[in-house]
């Protein structure tokens, strides 16, 4: 009996689901499915360049961040050597990291852009 209706649910699972396969019956050959299920049509590289901004102002965020709380450290060390010299260090490696990642967003702007006039994508 168990069998029977454990078919009988599988078979109603599988009925319910035709409404959504029939959604899929204008594609030819599989084109065009992502935009018929509601996914974007942006062309890959400019997904790949916008994720790319993202983690470079993530990253650029968190430099600014070492950079502030190098300052913080300074104007807290209370003229002890040692605590002004880690605030240099800080602020040294907060301006490091800004650089390179201004340097390496200004190498994906760069390569992103040569990739799309080869490819001749608008």
């Amino acid at each position: 009996m168990k069998k029977i209706a454990a078919g009988v649910a599988a078979l109603g699972g599988l009925f319910s689901a035709l409404p959504a396969f029939a959604i899929t019956t204008d594609i030819q050959n599989g084109f065009g499915y992502a935009q018929s299920m509601g996914f974007g049509t942006r062309d890959l590289r400019t997904i790949i360049f916008t994720i790319i901004n993202v983690i470079l102002g993530f990253l650029s965020i968190i430099a600014v961040l070492i950079i502030l709380m190098g300052g913080f450290k300074w104007m807290t060390a209370g003229g002890n050597e040692e605590k002004v010299e880690e605030a240099k260090k800080m602020i040294i490696a907060g301006i490091v990291g800004l650089a390179v990642i201004f340097t390496s967003f200004a190498i994906a702007t760069f390569v992103i852009n040569q990739l799309i006039s080869a490819t001749g994508a608008t």
